[in-house]
């Protein structure tokens, strides 16, 4: 094993357009996106046929039978069935924390090329039979007498049929995501003018990139969507301001992210064997920090369900030695308005100001949508691309707040 440290570069990404739950994608089913994001990264980039060293993805919404999902979608794919592959789960950080996990072993030598990415479908959620009814099976399942089972069958009780679809709430508050946030909001007094500028911008910056073609080497169409159609290009903040609240005082459906279905991947690449395959790299993967925090008893100001990456940018910046101005792109994931915004004032708080002029300029989660696993990958993809289109040193950084009370950040640099 050699001493030197690898140079883990993005070669490029592909995705599906991401739909609103219900829609476009109501009857597909997780593993069938995640194979269509992943082999039209493997038909872009001539992959057909092709052992890669590892693939490594996840779902937020998985159905006990999709315990291998990577691996499955993998053999639907046109690569090498030799390709290993690996299913990670960190909730809306997941493809960000897959990138993660292969850059570093990109840089040790454990691997040359590797795809990382994600995929959600709130349409093609499980749905779980209750708890009393679980037991019933499970007794009945190991009586071996007509008698025993019998006795089991007994147990069941009419409030046991019915099913147990998945909870928004997180298991030890209770509350949903949006409704942690409605406290963090209110406590950093965000206003709701405020949030429905972000959402306004995020529509506007993201419908300008379809329109300019920047995601056509990005995406590729299916199942008949060929753009993302939660993006509102005709929205005004008029409309928005009509928007009844629904978390809090001032958290509405506009300003808030859609349930979506999507998948998006991204192809990695030790930095010597991209160029030697003719692979212009876009961007090299620096360094990434997690954080968590007390979202149970701590402070919602500051331990908010979905404030630890004001957590990880200060330890990040620190560790590499850079300040915000060292950055020319923000990409913070949008999964509410509000998280946007109370990152900020959290950061101001301790003395790191980001320029919002740099923030998502083409538009993130509030225009996309936000199928939960894919976001990560979403973003470092596009990303890579806009640093590399501004130059070689261009520095960018990723931004993903994640249930449980965590976050994920990273940063990007642009290869010549």
């Amino acid at each position: 094993m050699s001493d030197t440290l690898r140079n883990p570069v993005i070669v490029g990404g592909n995705r599906t357009p991401f739909a609103k739950s219900g829609t476009a994608y109501a009857a597909a089913s997780t593993q069938q996106l995640l194979t269509a994001a992943l082999d039209g990264l493997v038909a872009r980039y001539g992959l057909a046929g092709e052992k890669i060293d590892e693939v490594a993805a996840g779902a937020v919404m998985k159905h006990s039978k999709d315990f291998n999902l990577t691996r499955e979608s993998v053999l639907g794919t046109a690569l090498d069935p030799h390709t290993p592959a690996v299913d990670l789960t960190q909730a809306c950080a997941t493809s960000l924390e897959a990138v993660i996990y292969l850059s570093n072993k990109i840089r040790l030598g454990q691997a040359t090329t590797a795809i990382a990415g994600g995929v959600d479908s709130t349409s093609d959620a499980p749905i779980a039979v209750s708890e009393g009814l679980r037991k019933v099976l499970l007794q009945l399942s190991r009586e071996r007498t007509t008698q025993g089972k019998f006795k089991a069958l007994a147990k069941l009780r009419p409030q046991h049929l019915v099913p147990s679809p998945p909870s928004s709430g997180e298991p030890r508050t209770g509350k949903s995501m949006g409704a942690s946030q409605a406290v963090t909001t209110e406590a950093w007094g965000i206003s709701r003018e405020a949030q429905d500028e972000v959402a306004y911008n995020s529509h506007q910056r993201l419908a300008k990139a379809w329109d300019s073609g920047f995601f056509d080497d990005l995406v590729t169409p299916f199942n008949g969507l060929t753009r993302d159609n939660v993006l509102r290009p005709e929205t005004t903040l008029e409309k928005l301001a009509s928007l009844k609240p629904v978390f809090g005082n001032t958290m509405t459906a506009g300003n808030s992210t859609a349930l979506t279905d999507g998948a998006a991947t991204v192809l990695l690449a030790e930095e010597d064997t991209a160029r030697a395959r003719g692979w212009q790299p876009l961007a090299r993967f620096v360094d990434a920090q997690v954080a968590a925090v007390d979202f149970v008893e701590g402070n919602p100001r500051t331990d908010g369900l979905l404030m630890a990456p004001a957590y990880a940018i200060p330890e990040l910046l620190e560790r590499n030695g850079l300040t915000p101005q060292d950055f020319e792109i923000f990409e913070f994931h949008e999964a509410f308005a509000g998280t946007v915004l109370s990152h900020l004032k959290a950061l101001e708080a301790q003395g790191i100001t980001i320029p919002t002029e740099r923030i998502n300029p083409d538009g993130s989660s509030l225009a996309a949508g936000h199928p939960f696993a894919a976001t990560g990958a979403r973003i470092v993809a596009s990303l890579a691309k806009r640093l590399h289109e501004k130059g070689p040193g261009t520095r960018g950084m990723v931004s993903i707040c994640a249930a449980g009370g965590q976050g994920v950040v990273a940063i990007l640099e642009a290869v010549s």
